[in-house]
């Protein structure tokens, strides 16, 4: 695994979340400069499930399991996304709130990724 792409891909989801908590703590929901991040960090975690996959077919294998690490890549990748589209149905403040659990959660999974690799 790319050491530097999980960790650019974690710090770039914990400012999602601080632009997004910032957003819910001024009462605001979601906006379009908000989902482009998303559209950013969707795409970071986007090249880390396919070079994840890469290496992965290129016969590296990570430490703690295969099925695991590509358990982990799938739920790396959707969980920016799946907030997002959980804004979109809660236009208030607490659609700001879910977009920066859902970047929380994903640098969480980043340190995991990390890990089951054998960081």
């Amino acid at each position: 695994m790319l050491n530097a792409l999980t960790l650019v891909t974690g710090v770039a989801a914990l400012l999602l979340a601080a632009w997004c908590g910032w957003a819910a703590y001024r009462d605001q929901p979601t906006k379009d400069w908000h989902f482009i991040g998303m559209a950013v960090v969707s795409l970071l975690a986007l090249v880390q499930l396919v070079i994840g996959i890469v290496q992965l077919a290129r016969g590296e294998k990570p430490e703690q399991g295969t099925t695991i690490f590509v358990a982990y890549l799938l739920g790396a990748f959707a969980c920016v996304p799946a907030a997002g589209f959980m804004s979109l149905a809660e236009r208030t403040r607490w659609g700001s709130v879910t977009v920066a659990a859902g970047g929380v959660v994903l640098a969480v999974l980043e340190v995991r990724l990390f890990d089951i690799w054998g960081g």
